[in-house]
Formats: structure tokens, sequence, C-alpha cells
């Protein structure tokens, strides 16, 4: 089975063929059409391409699914006896990216 490790919005993520992966939001509508240029490893059965830092002409090509809001993080702030507590959160931007193809 062939998989690759691509870099997108300083993170790095396992892709094959046909999987959905949520990545850092990008731009672009639902429908349109993403490539990854930023392909650090790329593996094929017993093959395996590893870039310094990255494989020169490889890309991975997807297609934007939706445009979507992760589930709310919180943070609480506390200070033992002061009488301090704050409630802090957000949401982070994601985008939902189906893999289509692998190009060395």
């Amino acid at each position: 089975m062939a998989y690759a490790i691509i870099r997108s919005g300083n993170k790095q993520y396992r892709v094959a063929p046909g999987e959905t992966v949520a990545v850092e939001k990008l731009s672009g509508q639902t429908g349109d059409k993403i490539t990854f240029a930023e392909v650090v490893l790329h593996c094929d059965g017993d093959t395996v391409t590893l870039g310094a830092p990255l494989i020169d002409g490889a890309k991975v090509s997807g297609e934007v699914v939706e445009q979507f809001k992760d589930k709310k993080v919180i943070a609480f702030k506390y200070r033992r006896r002061k009488g301090y507590h704050r409630t802090v959160g957000h949401r982070r931007q994601l985008t939902r990216v189906k893999i289509g193809s692998i190009d060395l």
C-alpha cells in the first residue's frame, strides 16, 4: 500500500490515496483542487523514498470536502488562594481534504 507524509500548516500528516484528512485551514471552497508540494516521505511497498528535507518534484493532489470548526478547547486559568480564575477557549478552523493521488 502506497502512502506519503506531507507537511501542511507546520504539521506532518500521513496520507494515502482515497483517505480523507483534516488539516489546518486552507484557502479554497468545497470542490476545489488542492496540491501539497511539501512531500517528506513516500513509501510504496518495500520502496521508501526519503527527502532531505523534501522530495524534489513530488506532489500529493486532493479535493476540498468541507471547511469546518473543530470541537471547542477549554483552558481554565487558576491561581490558588488568590481568587483568580478565568475560562478561555477557542475552536480551530480546519479543512477536510480527500486525497486523490500521489505523484513522484
